[in-house]
């Protein structure tokens, strides 16, 4: 261990970085200006409440233990619910909560649901989330179902329109399986999928720090520690 115990002290390198945890931008969700802020004052609000998240985010990682073992379930739930506590005390989207703030805010002026459905799909590729189940398609299929019905492109202020299609996305749910009870357990299983992408990414960041480390005469004869015995809090 002393390989890793002279890498805490000398190098410091920090790897637990906010990247790894929670994106800068989620810090800002609510560091949104109010309309009658201009110039200065709207960046230093802005910094002051980012400023705050991320050392009430810090505060938090600091005090638990966080195993690099992205294939133990336990260590990923461990993770997942460090990040969890994280985004509660400082007031952060959850992934999902994320999504969602992205598809309201990308999606509030579109005036037709052809657009708007394909606009979902955009999102969902940038995010690298994959449509496991084929759901878009049906959903555009039931689009062309109620377009064809109407003989003219669906509206979004169409509510006789928009009925139908509910309605038609409702079997599309019913076939597939999804029930709105069940959303918190689907929101539980992306939250689980995302802590483990990001242990990975830690453990290799780990890995390649200390490869470094390693390549320096002093360490070159000591063995490398494995990667989940080391206690992040000591590079903070």
């Amino acid at each position: 261990m002393a390989l890793a115990s002279r890498f805490l002290r000398s190098s410091r390198q920090v790897i637990l970085q906010p990247q790894h945890t929670i994106p800068v931008r989620s810090f800002a969700k609510e560091a949104a200006a109010s309309t009658d802020l201009k110039g200065d004052e709207m960046l230093k609000n802005i910094f002051l409440e980012v400023k705050k998240k991320f050392e009430t985010a810090m505060g938090i990682i600091r005090k638990e233990k966080i195993t690099l073992d992205p294939e133990d379930p336990a260590a990923v739930a461990q993770y997942a619910k460090v990040m969890k506590t994280v985004r509660e005390k400082a007031d952060l989207f959850s992934e999902s909560q994320r999504i969602k703030y992205t598809i309201d805010t990308r999606t509030k002026d579109i005036p037709d649901a052809r657009t708007y459905l394909l606009t979902l799909k955009e999102i969902r590729i940038k995010r690298g989330l994959t449509d496991e189940l084929g759901a878009e398609a049906m959903m555009m299929d039931a689009l062309d179902k109620v377009e064809n019905e109407l003989k003219k492109p669906l509206m979004r202020d169409d509510k006789k329109g928009m009925s139908l299609l509910m309605a038609e996305f409702d079997k599309i749910n019913q076939k597939l399986g999804i029930r709105k009870e069940d959303l918190p357990k689907y929101e539980e299983q992306l939250e689980l999928k995302i802590a483990k992408a990001q242990l990975e990414e830690l453990k290799k960041d780990a890995v390649e720090a200390m490869e470094t480390q390693k390549k320096r005469e002093e360490f070159k004869d000591e063995p490398m520690p494995e990667v989940k015995s080391l206690d992040l809090r000591n590079f903070l």
